[in-house]
Formats: C-alpha cells, sequence, structure tokens
C-alpha cells in the first residue's frame, strides 16, 4: 500500500527513533518531517499500524521507541548487584509482546555506588552491542517492590525461594516476621551481594491452600485489592443518597437479571414483549436495565480515581477483587430481586428481522422480579423447571432474542466455540474438579441482548456528535495474516491473502475442517491470528463482531470503561447529576490506561487458572494422562492435559538418545534417524512428572522414557490433513485425522 506523498516510510521513522537524542513522539516525528495537516492524520495511522505490526512500542509518556527496545528515559528498578560489583536493572513497566525483558547494566559517575538491590532510578537508556547500558539520572522514591516466596529452612537458616520461574537463587532470611518454613510470603530484599537478604512483610500463609493462588497473582501482578478508610467512608455517604428525582418508573414491569450462579454484582437486567406498534409489526420492545453506577460516583471524587486506578474487576475463581468498595458493587448498585434500584434504562425497538430500529436512554427505577442462573433460567425455558416468571418474562426473551439471532447470524460475526475452564470449589475453597464450562442458550441470549444495548449506546452518542469511549477490535495485521497461511497450508487448506478479510473468512475456515481432531487447534490459531481489542475515543470499528460502532456500556459495576459511557450519556442526554464530557486527548489518555488494566486482569486471572488447574493435577503426579501437544520449540515441547488445561513442559533432552531436529515450517520436532515426529496439535499419551501449584508449571515425559509420538495430526493432502507424513522405525506412522458472560 502506497505512502501519501510527504509521508515517511517505516525505515525513516525507525532510523529516527533510533537516533534522535531526545524521546521522540508523534509531535517531534511530525515537526522532523515538516507534517502538516491531513498529513499528522496519516502518520498516526501509520504509527499506529506499526505498533500493531511490532515494529514500535510507546513510553507512558507517549514517546516511541523500537519494540523490544528501551524508552531513551525510563524508570528502572535495581534488580541485582552481582559479585564483581556491576549493578543490574530491569524496566518498571514492559509491555512487549512475546519479548524478554531486558537487563540493563548500570553506569554510575561514582565509582563507590549508593544504589542496591530494590532502589529506583530515572535513567538514560543506550544501546550496546547486544545489551543495554543505563545513565542514572535521578534516584526515585521507593515503591512497594516486594517478592514472593515460600520460606524453607536449611540448617538453622531460613531461605526465601521465589515463585516466579526466573528467580535462580535462594535468598537467606534476615527477618521472618513471624512466619514459618513452607509458608508463602511477601518480602522485602535489601543490601548488595555477597549479603543480599530478604525480610518478611505479611505471610501469606500455606502456597497450596487455593485461596493462596489468588493472592499471588494479586501481588505478582500488583492489583490494588485494599480500599483506604477515607475511601470506604466516601463509598458510604455516596450509597445513603436517595433515587433522585425524575426516574422513569419500571417497577411494574417483570425485568429479570440472568447471571452465573455465584455472581455477586449484578450490572444488567432484561425485559422483552411484543410491540404493539403499527408501524413495527412482528417486531418487539426491550429493555436493558443497567447500574447507574455514575449516579453514585461522580467524576472527581476518591472513588472515581481509584475506579480509574484499577480499571475493572478481577474474577478469581475464589475471590473477586472488585472496581468498587462492595457497599456499591454488591449492594446499592447491584441490580437485585424485590429492591428498588437505579439503573440507566436503554430501550430498544427491535423488528421482526432482528435489526434495531430505535432507541432511547433514561435514568430509571427499577425493582427486579428476580435474579435468576443461567442454568435455571434455560432449565425453565426447556420445561424442566417449573418457575413463576416462564411465560410472562422468559418466553418473551427468548422469542425476541430468536429475531436478534437472525440479525446476528446476517451479519457473519467471528464464531470460535473455544471451550474455557470452569474450576469448581468446595465451601472451604478445595478443588472439586476441572472440566469446560457449558455453553447454554441463556449465555448466548445475555450476549445479543448487550450486544445490541452497547451498540445503541455508541450510536446514541454519535447522533448527539459526543465524545465515546469505543471498544475497538481491528482486522488482523497482515503479518498475522501470512502466518496464517502457511499454517493452514500444512492442512491442505488454502487461504488467498488477496481476499477481503471479514469473520465469516475464518467462519468458513472452521466449516469446512468439519469435525476433525485438530479442529480446536486451528480456532486457537485462528484467535491468534486476531489483534487485541481496545479503548480508544477514535472509532475504528469492532471486527469480530462485525460491527461499525460498538461501546461497552452493559457493566459499570466492573470496568471503568461502561463508567465513562455512561457519563458522557448522561451528559449528552441530560440526564441529571454525574455526567462529564471529557476532551479526546483525556479520553485517549484513560482509553490507553483501562486497556493496559484491562490485559493486567486478564493475565492475573489466565495465571490463577494455571495455578489450580496445578493444584489438581498434583494429585496425579506419575499417572498417564491424555494430552495434546500446544507448542513445539527447539528445546522440547509443550502440552495441554485434555479436559482440563494447563501447560506444562517435555524437554528434547527427554525425548530419548537421539537428536531432534526442530523443523520451523512444520512446526515439529523430528527425530534424526527414526524419523519420530513430535507436531503441533498432536494427541499422545505422557506421564505427569511434576506439578507446582505455586508457580503453575508442569512437567511431563513420554510414558516410556523415550520416543513414542502417539497420534500426530495428519500429515496429507487432498484436504484430509497437514502434509509432510513421517514414517517412523520404517512403518507409516499412525495417522488419523483428529467463554464469562459478554
Amino acid at each position: 500500500m502506497a505512502l501519501p506523498p510527504g509521508l515517511p516510510t517505516r525505515q525513516q521513522i525507525l532510523d529516527f527513533i533510533a537516533k534522535s537524542d531526545t524521546p521522540a513522539g508523534k509531535r517531534e516525528i511530525a515537526r522532523a518531517f515538516g507534517l502538516k495537516g491531513n498529513e499528522k492524520i496519516a502518520l498516526k495511522a501509520l504509527l499506529k499500524d506499526m505498533g500493531d505490526e511490532g515494529l514500535i512500542d510507546s513510553a507512558p509518556g507517549r514517546a516511541f521507541h523500537a519494540m523490544g527496545g528501551l524508552p531513551k528515559v525510563t524508570v528502572l528498578r535495581i534488580v541485582d548487584v552481582d559479585d564483581g560489583g556491576n549493578i543490574w536493572a530491569e524496566p518498571e513497566r514492559w509491555e512487549a509482546e512475546a519479548v524478554p525483558m531486558p537487563r540493563v547494566r548500570i553506569r554510575e559517575r561514582s565509582r563507590s555506588s549508593a544504589l542496591g538491590v530494590g532502589d529506583r532510578v530515572l535513567a538514560r537508556t543506550e544501546e550496546a552491542g547486544k545489551g543495554w547500558i543505563a545513565h542514572p539520572m535521578k534516584k526515585l522514591a521507593p515503591s512497594q517492590a516486594l517478592m514472593l516466596g515460600v520460606l524453607h529452612r536449611e540448617g538453622d537458616r531460613l531461605w526465601l525461594q521465589g515463585v516466579e520461574k526466573k528467580e535462580r537463587r535462594d535468598f537467606p532470611v534476615s527477618d521472618a516476621g513471624g512466619a514459618e518454613p513452607g509458608d508463602l510470603v511477601l518480602a522485602e530484599k535489601a543490601g548488595r551481594p555477597p549479603r543480599i537478604t530478604a525480610k518478611v512483610v505479611e505471610r501469606l500463609g500455606d502456597p497450596f491452600a487455593p485461596r493462596s493462588f489468588s493472592l499471588v497473582a494479586i501481588h505478582k501482578h500488583e492489583i490494588p485489592h485494599v480500599f483506604a478508610e477515607d475511601l470506604l467512608e466516601e463509598a458510604e455517604t455516596s450509597a445513603r443518597q436517595p433515587l433522585g428525582e425524575g426516574r422513569e418508573d419500571l417497577r411494574h414491569l417483570p425485568i429479570v437479571a440472568i447471571d452465573p450462579a455465584d455472581a455477586r454484582d449484578h450490572d444488567d437486567a432484561v425485559w422483552a414483549a411484543p410491540d404493539d406498534d403499527p408501524g413495527n409489526a412482528g417486531g418487539w420492545k426491550a429493555i436493558v436495565a443497567i447500574a447507574d453506577v455514575s449516579f453514585y460516583v461522580r467524576p472527581g471524587s476518591l472513588l472515581d480515581r481509584e475506579a480509574r486506578k484499577r480499571g475493572n474487576s478481577v474474577y478469581f475463581p475464589d475471590r473477586v477483587v472488585p472496581m468498587l468498595p462492595e457497599i456499591l458493587s454488591a449492594d446499592v448498585c447491584s441490580l437485585k430481586e424485590g429492591v428498588d434500584r437505579a439503573a440507566l434504562a436503554c430501550h430498544l425497538t427491535i423488528g421482526k428481522d432482528g435489526t434495531i430500529r430505535g432507541w432511547r436512554f433514561t435514568r430509571a427505577v427499577v425493582r427486579l422480579a428476580a435474579n435468576i442462573a443461567y442454568e435455571d433460567a434455560q432449565a425453565a425455558i426447556d420445561g424442566t423447571l417449573d418457575h413463576p416468571l416462564t411465560e410472562t418474562a422468559f418466553r418473551p426473551l427468548w422469542d425476541c432474542w430468536a429475531a436478534l439471532n437472525k440479525a446476528r447470524a446476517k451479519r457473519e460475526p467471528l464464531d470460535l466455540d473455544l471451550p474455557e475452564r470452569r474450576i469448581v470449589l468446595d465451601e472451604k475453597g478445595r478443588i472439586l474438579s476441572v472440566a469446560p464450562r457449558e455453553r447454554l442458550d441463556a449465555h448466548k441470549l445475555i450476549e445479543d441482548y448487550m450486544v445490541a444495548a452497547n451498540v445503541a449506546a455508541a450510536k446514541a452518542l454519535e447522533a448527539k456528535k459526543a465524545p465515546c469511549m469505543y471498544r475497538v477490535h481491528e482486522p488482523p495485521a497482515r503479518e498475522k495474516l501470512v502466518a496464517l497461511k502457511d499454517y493452514l497450508e500444512t492442512f491442505d487448506l488454502p487461504f488467498a491473502l488477496g481476499q477481503v478479510i471479514r469473520p465469516a473468512t475464518f467462519n468458513r475456515i472452521i466449516d469446512r475442517l468439519g469435525e476433525v481432531d485438530y479442529r480446536q487447534q486451528v480456532m486457537e490459531q485462528i484467535l491468534r491470528t486476531q489483534t487485541q481489542a481496545y479503548y480508544a475515543p477514535a472509532n475504528h470499528g469492532h471486527f469480530g463482531l462485525s460491527l461499525g460502532s460498538y461501546a461497552h456500556f452493559t457493566s459499570p459495576i466492573r470496568r471503568y470503561a461502561d463508567l465513562v459511557v455512561h457519563r458522557a450519556l448522561v451528559e449528552a442526554h441530560r440526564l441529571g447529576p454525574g455526567g462529564s464530557l471529557p476532551d479526546p486527548a483525556e479520553m485517549e489518555r484513560v482509553g490507553e490506561g483501562i486497556s493496559a488494566l484491562e490485559r493486567r486482569a486478564m493475565e492475573a486471572e489466565r495465571d490463577t487458572i494455571d495455578r489450580y488447574v496445578a493444584a489438581y493435577l498434583s494429585t496425579h503426579v506419575g499417572e498417564v494422562l491424555d494430552a495434546r501437544i500446544t507448542g513445539v520449540q527447539p528445546f522440547g515441547f509443550f502440552a495441554t492435559v485434555d479436559g482440563i488445561g494447563g501447560d506444562g513442559l517435555v524437554p528434547a533432552r527427554d525425548l530419548g538418545r537421539e537428536y531432534f531436529r526442530y523443523d520451523e515450517g512444520a512446526r515439529q520436532l523430528v527425530g534424526e534417524h527414526s524419523g519420530e515426529a513430535f507436531s503441533l496439535g498432536q494427541r499422545l499419551k505422557l506421564r505427569l512428572v511434576e506439578a507446582n501449584p505455586v508457580s503453575g508449571a508442569l512437567r511431563f515425559e513420554l510414558p516410556d522414557g523415550k520416543g513414542s509420538a502417539g497420534e500426530a495430526p495428519p500429515r496429507g493432502g487432498n484436504g484430509r490433513g497437514p502434509k509432510r507424513v513421517i514414517h517412523r522405525r520404517g512403518r507409516p506412522g499412525n495417522i488419523r485425522h483428529q467463554g464469562r458472560k459478554r
């Protein structure tokens, strides 16, 4: 694609960033190349493309640097002082995907260093050969640089072993703070080699107890989980407010909230009925009532600042770390059966073909007819559970959803049916089971009502020319499409790069597969091809949902983005107090911040699930399990346990005496002499050797301790599976064909 005249090339931008003596942001790049007017707009789009392509990244101050590199000025944390007196640091912020965090050597002017482990410095960085050097500019105030670990005793001394895999050594404990061997603790590291010690600042308890798994993630990812006293007092005061005058009274309608059985915060509730307007014959009218959080959390308040700092609630199997204090999140804001609650109501007019023909937003008071679990609502509509609201509330909702579902099918959003793991705990927090989560029509119904309300919110703000915090999901980058094409070729699945890429393009690929054993493997690869969704005030559409305008409106109790949208709606439609229309620059900063916090929450939730799976599997160490290879690298392959999950390594050194060659194109390890292959997606039996609940790590070995590849994905032609058939030991290989609400 040709660049507009006057716009620098990607390489020219990279060269400028590399040679600039000062941080290079969009303004500096535009000035350096003499760009004006529309050229600046084109530059912004080009810089975003370069970010998506993995060429550049941006620092908190909006300056750019090469992806995998460091900003010219950044905050570093001292992590080690080696025996030679060399001081090593790591960047305090690092978000480059698939790029290891660099270790930076600190070069001080004075020979007698005052820097020790845990210190923070603002430093100027430079690349030197294959490494990085930093020149300290200013020592910063200390932050809570705490290490998670488990205490153990050797002789008469306590030692701290870190839970991070990258922590290669143990540290002597100077002060155990009352903790005992075997305890999971938070500790501060201090000192210089050879006298770096650890001081315990908080005892977290038994590292193998389930509730400790989420605590590990909370502290590892620095998720705020305690509310200050003055903030709790403000929440109490806010909660005592009367609902206010002028609200539309919807208490006569059988509005219901359908949620997970263990839900504590109820953001949304729904109602539908046939439309009696002759102009919409066969159509529907529906209400999506959402907790009116903007009424209780005002812009600039302590509650608002804390909610923005957290960005979202974080959900673990054993606890929720809420964005708002519980008196609001689980009580006053939460929509509950039989209790008057403040709501922001989205009134929808839905045609018989499922199209959204109109909408309006009001502040309302609601009194829910029921809070019901997905499973119970589904059972009621299936006729296996008697419920007094089946005909008055559930049946109209399902009938209206049939129309919404038709519209969804017509626009063909991305449809990846990938199982979500569900951790089932008993009342004491012990693991009962790990299994895929069942997906019911009740889940799909609520999702489609929420999508309709989210679209209406975005379009309502556009109609008022008001700022909107869009939920943006851009089409896949070309580099990822090329990688997908190469991948699909191994299955003899054609994929033309020249075609217009739509969500339906990927759906067709899945449809062509049929019910083969490697269907899930291909869907996972398609998922990896997608870009990551984010929040921004500029609308670029939602590729996955196949929608032109989309915002998050339906979960303001647990997402700050939704609260921003609520405030904009309240202000634009003059619905009373609590509204605001922030300027675009502020919206952009908020969008970037909450997008990063969303990624942090997802990583923490995923880490905790991995720890639960490891804990569950720790009782199966030594057993031979059904597994599937999820990744292949030169040093070995990773595998997951069928139906349970987890991710464990089988090192190449454990595959037997022969040398295994890594075939990157085929994603295989291939025996040099036997031809035995271990391939991405291959199903095989593995013995579980280790399951570490603290780190979430698993380790496997082959059942007989040497090569025995099991059932490899097919490597044959004619559309029946991947190419490159592998023969082993002179005979043909044993080959055969192989989502939370909203």
